[in-house]
């Protein structure tokens, strides 16, 4: 099975989910609550109070040495792109299995479209379809460019988007053809995630007491990111199925747009904890290169998505990574003494995404495995 074998639409008209959809007992047992997430209004650092700051910083180390999320309001997006970037994803996912198809993501490439994931598993596939782009600071279209030379460029055919004809027979090209034209939203939403980034990086910083408040600010400066639309379709059997299965992700922190379905769960306590989606919220979780860059202090966030029975969810996700060749080494003032030595090998991104892309399945075990790789091959090399 597949990206091009999977077509959800015909799944659910099915009376059970297939078998390769099933995950095991463990990682599908219940949530036992809501988690209850610091709430960090990032006005007062925006806008320079450092007081407010401080209390932000304070709130943030906290939930990032306990399970490594948090939620942020105020943070400048301007007025309307979620909901507008959330309405655009949806048109997408709309459109037939035969035109998404054309954005297929292409085996050892980031960008593309998945149904599944079944072209890199055959067992514990994940029930989502998802849309990932590749981002970089500069290229003023690179998210839009990849949807417009995949799925095509209709202008000259049909005309202005303002034109179009709505009749019931044009709807698919209607569809396609507003997917294309308003995919420039994805690249603004794009440079709105980056420029957040940089200033939770800033806020990272103030948290952990660096001397230069600036120093993961300035090491993300040249950083690239990762952008992913995910579609969760509903599932007759959501107790057994996952939309993403429980795991940590392997960049440095990422951003999440929920919309207003319950979805995302967090391990912490000893147990599977809601993050229910909150109005004007972003989540922010930590991963395993953040991880790595503060020698361990922070915990990379152990999280899962399920699935609902009834209803679609949505989310948008913008995942930040190191320039590909940068080492990944923490402040000199977090391993300076002795109970703070090294907890993880000199390593760069571009190690890290070959480890997970190579067949290896992200899980909450992954930095420490690919460490022990590191550390294995380097000690072949060697003798």
């Amino acid at each position: 099975m597949n990206s091009s074998d999977v077509n959800f639409s015909l799944l659910q008209s099915q009376p059970n989910v297939p078998a390769e959809f099933f995950w095991p007992e463990k990682d599908v047992a219940p949530s036992e609550g809501d988690l209850d997430l610091p709430i960090i209004d990032l006005s007062g650092f925006l806008n320079g109070n450092e007081a407010e700051t401080q209390l932000a910083a304070k709130a943030v180390k906290k939930a990032c040495m306990a399970h490594g999320t948090f939620l942020v309001v105020n943070h400048g997006f301007k007025s309307g792109l979620a909901e507008k970037a959330l309405e655009i994803s949806s048109l997408f996912f709309g459109l037939s299995k035969d035109e998404k198809l054309r954005a297929y993501r292409i085996p050892g490439n980031i960008s593309g479209y998945t149904a599944g994931h079944s072209q890199r598993f055959s067992s514990n596939l994940p029930w989502n379809e998802t849309l990932t782009l590749a981002f970089k600071k500069g290229p003023p279209h690179v998210v839009e460019d990849f949807l417009t030379s995949r799925l095509g460029n209709h202008r000259q055919e049909i005309g202005p988007l303002d034109h179009l004809s709505f009749r019931s027979g044009d709807l698919a090209v209607v569809t396609l053809y507003k997917t294309i034209c308003q995919s420039q939203v994805f690249q603004e939403f794009c440079d709105a995630m980056n420029g957040l980034v940089m200033d939770l990086m800033e806020l990272l910083g103030i948290s952990m007491g660096l001397k230069d408040r600036t120093y993961y600010r300035r090491f993300f400066e040249d950083g690239s990111g990762i952008f992913r639309c995910n579609y969760y379709p509903p599932c007759k059997q959501p107790e057994k199925a996952l939309g993403v299965g429980p795991h940590n992700d392997p960049t440095a922190i990422t951003v999440l747009l929920q919309d207003d379905v319950v979805g995302l769960e967090v391990f912490a306590g000893g147990s599977w904890q809601t993050v229910r989606p909150r109005p004007g919220a972003l989540v922010v979780n930590v991963g395993d290169t953040f991880m790595a860059l503060s020698n361990g202090n922070y915990r990379s966030c152990y999280h899962r998505a399920v699935v609902n029975k009834e209803k679609v969810r949505r989310s948008l996700v913008f995942f930040s990574c190191p320039r590909e060749d940068k080492i990944i080494v923490p402040p000199p003032e977090l391993v300076e003494s002795e109970e703070a030595s090294r907890k993880y090998p000199d390593f760069t991104w571009a190690q890290l995404q070959k480890f997970t892309q190579s067949g290896y399945r992200v899980d909450n075990t992954t930095l420490h495995n690919f460490s022990s790789w590191l550390v294995s091959n380097s000690d072949k090399k060697s003798t």
